[in-house]
């Protein structure tokens, strides 16, 4: 068995293989599912709600993450393997569903599915803050937001060839199995059970949310979220009904974008560790607010892949490295799970649970103004930011 904690880029690989199977899921439901539902003409504002939909596991990752606190006395590792097991499944089961006849069963197959990946989300979150030192947390969420975007960029472009060559069917089986190989590297990695006793969950968490930092954490989390969520579920439309590209294509520059989001995890994440989390993330929340402006402006695929990308920089950079490794500063390692989940199920909630509007704000205000819109939020996160008190520096 390999002890991790002796080998640190070995640590960064296993955290990084395991969101690499979130980004698989993250890449059905933001490309591929737009997609499939948009070829069988179900409607903009019904094809976001049911992506939205599907991926709100992720906004309910604290109830997951009490469950794995509440069981601490085994580990972290069963849960991530049980997590992988039940994605897989129901990823498999979607291939044998037919939205346009029965888009409930294919809604709640999808939601089942993504509550399997959010439990390995959690058990690996928790997993990273007990056995990551804190000078090592903003590039051990640069590895893992790397696996997950690195996910995304190649599920982007693998899934959607095989959607256009072949059917969107073979793109969930193909998925599936991906899903199936991310748990195998957990299973030969030896996990040392540091908490024999279980934690008073209830009481620690009404401390931990006493504190000034936390709360403000968690509305930091709420608008920068909200701003990745409308942008993010709406440009797969964007591009298919009014640049009139191809699913193909709105692969391709997905994947391009993802690129983006990747480097910026791992400059950010470097950055957060050596100068501190506040500075990086003032610096990477300005660019976004900037290029999520610039959108306006983006009328061909050129002007959209250039912005879209340097975009995702600054989203990688900021709320996919710094503020996490901010959150794991605050986080309490006794619930780790059920802290960490609770904070990051706000920021998913501003990504996923109101970004599933995306669709009827773009059809009430037109695409320019939603994009304005997304960009005043991520202003309103720096006055957050500056009310914060940095504990890591």
């Amino acid at each position: 068995m390999i002890d991790v904690r002796e080998h640190p880029l070995l640590k960064y690989l296993l955290f990084g293989s395991l969101y690499f199977s979130e980004g698989i899921s993250f890449a059905l439901c933001t490309v591929i599912l737009i997609s499939y539902l948009t070829e069988l003409e179900i409607s903009v504002s019904t094809a976001t709600m049911v992506s939205g939909i599907a991926a709100s596991p992720y906004i309910l990752k604290f109830i997951l993450g009490t469950t794995t606190d509440y069981f601490i006395k085994y580990g972290r590792k069963p849960f991530i393997i049980i997590g992988g097991l039940v994605g897989s499944i129901c990823i498999f089961s979607l291939a044998l569903v037919n939205p346009d006849k029965n888009l409930v069963l294919f809604t709640g197959l999808f939601f089942i599915g993504h509550i399997g990946i959010v439990f390995l989300d959690v058990s690996a979150d928790a997993w990273a803050i007990q056995i990551t030192k804190p000078e090592e947390r903003g590039k051990v969420n640069s590895a893992m937001f790397s696996g997950l975007f690195g996910g995304a960029a190649i599920g982007s472009l693998l899934l959607s060839y095989i959607a256009q060559n072949i059917n969107f069917e073979m793109s969930f089986i193909v998925s599936g199995f991906i899903v199936i190989l991310t748990i195998i590297f957990p299973l030969i990695v030896r996990e040392v059970k540091e908490y024999k006793k279980r934690p008073k969950i209830g009481k620690l968490l009404i401390i931990e949310f006493k504190k000034k930092n936390t709360i403000l954490g968690t509305l930091l989390g709420l608008t920068s979220g909200i701003n990745f969520g409308l942008v993010l579920l709406i440009l797969p439309e964007y591009m298919l009904n009014v640049l009139d590209l191809d699913v193909a294509q709105t692969g391709i520059i997905t994947m391009i974008s993802t690129v983006g989001i990747i480097l910026g995890s791992v400059v950010g994440g470097s950055m957060a560790d050596k100068y501190g989390r506040k500075i990086t993330l003032y610096i990477f929340l300005t660019g976004a607010l900037v290029f999520t402006a610039l959108l306006i402006t983006a009328n061909t695929w050129e002007n959209l892949v250039i912005i879209y990308t340097i975009f995702g920089f600054f989203q990688g950079g900021s709320i996919y490295s710094a503020l996490m490794a901010l959150f794991m500063d605050i986080t309490n390692p006794k619930i780790g799970a059920t802290q960490f989940s609770i904070l990051t199920s706000f920021a998913n909630f501003g990504e996923i649970g109101l970004g599933m509007f995306s669709g009827m704000v773009a059809i009430m205000l037109g695409y320019r103004r939603l994009f304005l819109y997304a960009a005043i939020l991520i202003g309103l996160s720096i006055l957050i930011l500056y009310l914060i008190e940095e504990t890591k520096k």
